[in-house]
């Protein structure tokens, strides 16, 4: 299977604030940023924002967590970890994905104050 999402890093880079804020669909307490947004279109990855935005309902730790470091690994066979930490590394969710086509090996975004954003974002 030919992967046609793209993405690169350059491209995240440009992102240094956002002039939006969109509602998550799911969970209507949640935003993200253009950055984010970007990401979920470019890469097909609005299950990422699915993830982060569930676990605020769903994970104690996390929903406690002021500051959430949210880290994406794709591995050379197209599974995946997806972790949270807090502000002091500490992990408070990690989940396998078996299986995801997102096209950069790695990612990081925030969550703070209800919203997901880019780190650059910040």
């Amino acid at each position: 299977m030919t992967n046609t999402k793209t993405l690169c890093l350059a491209d995240l880079a440009q992102f240094t604030g956002s002039e939006h804020w969109y509602r998550h669909g799911l969970n209507r307490a949640v935003r993200f940023t253009d950055g984010a947004k970007y990401v979920a279109d470019e890469a097909g990855a609005y299950w990422l924002l699915d993830e982060i935005a569930l676990a605020q309902r769903s994970e104690t730790a996390v929903a406690a967590a002021a500051f959430q470091c949210w880290m994406l690994a794709v591995h050379d066979d197209e599974s995946a970890e997806l972790r949270c930490e807090d502000g002091d590394g500490r992990r408070l969710f990690s989940k396998s994905i078996a299986y995801t086509d997102f096209p950069l090996p790695e990612i990081t975004l925030y969550f703070t104050d209800n919203t997901i954003l880019l780190p650059g974002e910040y």
